[in-house]
């Protein structure tokens, strides 16, 4: 038993992670988890990898530490994703790319604590809601019997999730929680890196103590202005014109779609008629 931090979805944003490790050193945290996305999105994924691996850090691979290692494509990223994690795949050390190459895609440990990255059986599906939780509690149960705690991330906002049966609750958002041994519980610690976020830029991170079974979820200030400066001016981020083009072609894809959709209608409907007559 220990006294865990449980990290998540830090996409090479080092001022938000050192912030996040700060604060679960001064809780008395022993052991780190990490639920994966150490790279993609900011400028220092090198920095991260060194980070987690200097403290030993029990960590999972997610869909962005994949894309970098083109194990995984582009298919189901975002345009500011992809830019991205296409000059992060140029950018990344050797040493890093050894440390991602070695992360598994989940892990089970002390009796019953398991920590994937999106979905149970999908790194890149958005547990979001109750049937989203339920269908995993399922997977969960058959691929880590046993299981009580299930940490997961992807998704970027803190949620705690209480399965009994059937039954799915989302506990109201607070920052500690007493959590009941005879239930299962599927536990999102919110993402490190905030960029993604709007208004204001808080590096978020849990504390587990699978002895008393309670949960802190922390929400923590960065130097966000120093991430956004330096991920800008080491190409990570979408030019304003280029963001407006992915726009104006993604709605003519979409516009070409609904055309041909109306064609296929149309003609089906005239082929109908004629056999009619």
């Amino acid at each position: 038993m220990a006294l865990y931090g449980v990290v998540a979805d830090i996409h090479g944003n080092s001022e938000a992670l050192e912030a996040a490790l700060a604060a679960l050193e001064r809780r008395g945290a022993d052991r780190l988890l990490c639920l994966g996305d150490v790279v993609g999105y900011n400028a220092d994924a090198d920095r991260c990898a060194a980070l987690l691996e200097r403290r030993g850090a029990l960590a999972i691979a997610g869909n962005h530490d994949l894309i970098a290692l083109e194990r995984l494509d582009f298919s189901r990223c975002s345009d500011k994703a992809r830019h991205a994690l296409k000059r992060t795949r140029r950018a990344l050390a050797g040493a890093t790319r050894d440390y991602l190459a070695a992360l598994p895609a989940a892990r089970a440990f002390e009796g019953g604590i398991v920590l994937v990255h999106g979905g149970v059986r999908d790194v890149q599906q958005y547990m979001v809601g109750a049937g989203h939780i339920r269908e995993n509690a399922a997977y969960l149960r058959q691929d880590f019997p046993g299981a009580r705690v299930c940490f997961f991330g992807h998704s970027h906002e803190q949620k705690v999730y209480r399965v009994q049966g059937e039954r799915v609750e989302e506990a109201p958002m607070q920052e500690r929680h007493a959590l009941d041994r005879q239930a299962l519980y599927f536990v999102n610690p919110g993402s490190v890196d905030a960029s993604r976020k709007r208004g204001e830029k808080l590096a978020e991170c849990a504390v587990f103590d699978s002895e008393t079974w309670t949960l802190e979820l922390l929400r923590l200030p960065y130097d966000a202005a120093a991430t956004e400066a330096k991920s800008a001016a080491s190409g990570y981020r979408l030019a304003p014109w280029a963001q407006s083009m992915h726009a104006l072609v993604g709605r003519m894809h979409a516009l070409v779609g609904r055309m041909h959709a109306l064609v296929r209608r149309v003609l089906t409907t005239g082929r109908r008629r004629a056999r009619a007559q």
